[in-house]
């Protein structure tokens, strides 16, 4: 199961609405925003944990882009992060939201060019 690409998109669909109900509870003072961080840094672990077994299991089929597109999904990951973490400092996010969307829009670029 979790060598299939259904596991690894479900998790960052849901990863991805995590991140936009934290981003829409950040500037509440309750526990919902750290509640909901929390569990979104779960769905990170499965994103990785899936992508990794995906990445092993198809590398073979073009090693090049597959790493590049490995990279740039821990670049997405750690876009999803830096804004949550700023956004709850009161810190300026612009820089992060640019290389985030670059990155985001990169990964899913690959993902649908490659043949997995």
């Amino acid at each position: 199961m979790m060598e299939s690409t259904h596991a690894h998109i479900t998790a960052w669909v849901i990863a991805l609405i995590l991140f936009l109900v934290a981003l829409g509870l950040s500037k509440s003072t309750g526990k919902g925003f750290k509640i909901t961080h929390m569990i979104l840094r779960l769905f990170y672990l499965l994103i990785i944990l899936t992508g990794a077994l995906l990445f092993f299991k198809f590398q073979t089929l073009d090693p090049a882009l597959y790493g590049v597109k490995m990279l740039l999904g821990f670049v997405v990951i750690a876009m999803f992060e830096m804004i949550l973490v700023k956004l709850s400092k009161g810190k300026p996010t612009t820089v992060f939201w640019i290389l985030l969307l670059l990155s985001l829009g990169a990964t899913i670029y690959l993902g649908f060019k490659l043949p997995l």
